[in-house]
């Protein structure tokens, strides 16, 4: 039995994770400081005996013994994000000090959910690993786009200096049950809105494209990853590509909504393409996604018609 601890453990993502690290037979310690995270999504969990929750922002130190750590703590939509910009950059910076430091004192292996946010809004198409990105540094992004990538800065030094044993994982759009309802994603956005009747908010023209992962794709390539002796940048996501504009008329279309359609401007610094290049997890994880959107989105929205 390993002692695994997930930060952000009471989040969407955390949440399904610290399920499926307790279902294989492990122990779990949760941290969240509820900020974006819920207790409604780990409440199920408190049945298991190797479960425990410590509410607590991860920009304080932890002196606790553990083998493993999933380090998944940061508020991950720009609605979030941005409220206070400021405590997410000390979320990412910091916040990976500490779990390295963490993990260099009990020898744990560590992995970092970093973003595909760390392409910025790319000129190249797809994005492979080996891009470097266009990123504003002094946006209203920048404190996730750049908290992240300081992150992976601090876990490769972490690695080559102190030999801790670091994984980094960049994640495309993710999405599923138990996504927050108001969270600002456009998943969730569309099907909140579709179920309620209301208009469907797209940003721009709608021709801004995304690629969207089922969070059960998503651990898969996370454990997968986890297991691996890869040390460098991953890409976790769906090669598959849809505008939003396809994406809010296939959740229209699914909900048999009678929602309108409209058109807000467009954010500053909107990724205007993503599509991640998964060559590398192909072959250095032998993973690949298997559920297509249309799967994928019957079980979110039938996790929202309960939930709203």
């Amino acid at each position: 039995m390993k002692q695994i601890l997930v930060t952000g453990g009471a989040g969407f993502l955390g949440s399904h994770l610290c399920e499926r690290l307790l279902k294989e037979g492990n122990s779990v310690i949760a941290v969240d400081n509820y900020f974006t995270g819920s207790k409604k999504n780990i409440e199920h969990l408190l049945d298991f005996k190797n479960f425990e929750i410590i509410r607590q922002d991860i920009c304080i130190p932890l002196y606790i013994e553990v083998d493993e750590i999933y380090n998944l703590a940061c508020p991950a939509s720009p609605k979030h994000y941005q409220h206070d910009p400021i405590q997410t950059m000390k979320t990412s910076v910091i916040g990976a000090f500490n779990m390295l430091g963490l993990a260099k004192r009990t020898g744990a292996r560590i992995l970092q959910a970093s973003t595909s946010e760390c392409y910025g809004d790319p000129t190249v198409h797809p994005q492979p690993e080996s891009y470097w990105g266009n990123v504003n540094p002094v946006g209203i992004r920048s404190c996730y786009d750049e908290g992240k990538r300081a992150a992976e800065t601090l876990f490769m030094d972490y690695h080559r200096k102190h030999n801790v044993d670091t994984r980094i994982m960049r994640i495309f759009n993710t999405y599923g049950p138990r996504m927050a309802i108001g969270d600002g994603r456009v998943v969730s956005n569309f099907i909140v809105q579709a179920l309620r009747g209301e208009d469907i908010t797209i940003y721009g023209h709608g021709n801004q494209t995304r690629s969207f992962c089922y969070y059960k794709d998503n651990l898969d390539g996370m454990m997968a990853l986890m297991t691996s002796n890869e040390h460098s940048p991953v890409n976790i996501g769906t090669p598959g590509e849809f505008t939003i504009k396809e994406l809010a008329e296939t959740v229209v279309s699914m909900t048999n909504s009678s929602s309108r359609i409209v058109y807000l401007p467009l954010p500053q610094d909107d990724p205007k393409q993503r599509k991640p290049d998964i060559s590398k997890a192909k072959q250095l994880l032998n993973w690949e996604p298997t559920v297509a959107l249309a799967n994928g989105l019957a079980d979110t929205i039938d996790y929202f018609q309960k939930a709203v």
